[in-house]
């Protein structure tokens, strides 16, 4: 049975051309990327190479580039380094609830050290209202941090709007754009962005690697503390395969990214529009324009998304109910609720991101068994068999 991978938002597969790139610096370009001999001189100008080619991806210089583990620990750095930098001048961070919680969690942390936070609603299509991030600002406000784009819904926000605003009050503005790099331009300057994060392997490259943009003249604190790596800004030896492997994964996402927005958009479209056409009450988490050319969330009334995720592996079809940071819960989506969605529709939702791979023959290969899947688990729902005779279910919701 060949498998049909549908979850590129919870992680990427390395691309071949990225695994070639890695390759040299595991065996015969072994060297320490600090040591001054020429085996560390030529893992130092593998560094350097891919700093360079993210640095132009976003408009940048490449001395404002730091590598890091990852897009969590992008996250932290810029939120916790910019807090502690800026406590003389106010205590208030502004983000939104929908934001993942590798911003949400420091949020949480900071608050126990004495910061404020304003955690900005979102409208039912998940867009966060600039009416409302005016209104938050204060003259204690020293950051704003909003997502480019939602990994679970795939909202992208208006994010130069937000930088602008940002930047007229003289607050710095953080993106996380881990689920937006590689799908969509950006640009640091015109977006008028002070930091932002990204991970290697939401875009083809390897897991364990990541970089945090910082605009020259941020004032920020370390997050970690130990050599001399990356100016001081980030210690500990270099992961040079990882970087190496990040940094090609950047020339082919900044290649392709064109000509794949319109590829998988017209995928995207055929799958929803299939889904709508042969399942009968479902509903599109999210705004249907505004999102990001490989997400579909919708919610299967009357069935758990955990059962439709199982079933479809059992077809060999790979998709999720949300955030793979966040698998296992058992709590609702913090992003679905912040939508005012009731519980039992967050719990019935299911994500399918499409990718690099996805081809038209799996999109007609998941509307052929996903409509089967539905019908069977609601055969055996209670819930479907009340909401289709009329009668009540306890919380009304299958009320007709």
């Amino acid at each position: 049975m060949k498998r049909i991978y549908l979850d590129y938002s919870a992680t990427t597969p390395v691309h071949p051309e990225v695994v070639k790139a890695m390759l040299p610096y595991f065996t015969e370009q072994f060297g320490n990327a600090s040591t001054i001999y020429s085996f560390g001189r030529e893992a130092r100008k593998a560094v350097e190479e891919a700093r360079e080619v993210f640095a132009k991806m976003i408009g940048a210089d490449q001395a404002e580039v730091i590598f890091t583990s990852g897009g969590t620990e992008a996250d932290n750095h810029a939120l916790k380094g910019v807090a502690r930098a800026n406590r003389e001048k106010g205590n208030h961070i502004i983000t939104c609830k929908i934001e993942h919680h590798a911003v949400l969690a420091p949020c949480h942390f900071l608050e126990k050290e004495g910061f404020k936070v304003t955690y900005l609603p979102v409208d039912k299509d998940g867009l966060l209202q600039l009416e409302d991030l005016k209104k938050a600002i204060t003259a204690k406000t020293i950051l704003i941090s909003v997502m480019t784009a939602n990994n679970e819904i795939g909202v992208v926000q208006p994010v130069a709007e937000i930088g602008k605003i940002a930047r007229g009050n003289n607050v710095y503005f953080h993106t996380d754009a881990v689920q937006a790099f590689g799908s969509l331009p950006i640009d640091v300057e015109k977006m008028n962005i002070d930091l932002l994060s990204v991970s290697s392997h939401k875009l083809y490259g390897p897991k364990g690697i990541g970089a945090l943009y910082i605009k020259k003249g941020t004032k920020i604190e370390n997050l970690i503390h130990g050599g001399e790596q990356e100016k001081r800004r980030r210690p500990g030896t270099e992961n040079v395969a990882g970087i190496a492997g990040f940094g090609r994964a950047c020339e082919i996402a900044n290649k392709e990214m064109k000509t794949e927005a319109v590829r998988i958009t017209a995928l995207r479209e055929k799958l929803i529009k299939g889904l709508f056409k042969a399942v009968p009450e479902v509903i599109l988490n999210g705004h249907a324009e505004k999102r990001l050319p490989n997400n579909v969330n919708i919610f299967v009334k009357y069935i758990e998304g955990e059962s439709m995720i199982l079933n479809l592996d059992l077809e060999g079809i790979c998709a999720s109910t949300g955030s793979a940071c966040t698998s296992g819960s058992l709590e609702p989506s913090h992003v679905l609720t912040a939508l005012g969605v009731p519980v039992e529709q967050s719990h019935g939702s299911i994500r399918f991101s499409l990718g690099k791979f996805t081809t038209e023959e799996e999109i007609e290969a998941v509307l052929k068994k996903f409509p089967e899947i539905v019908k069977r688990l609601r055969s055996l729902s209670p819930l479907y068999k009340q909401g289709k005779t009329g009668e009540c279910c306890k919380n009304g919701t299958a009320c007709r």
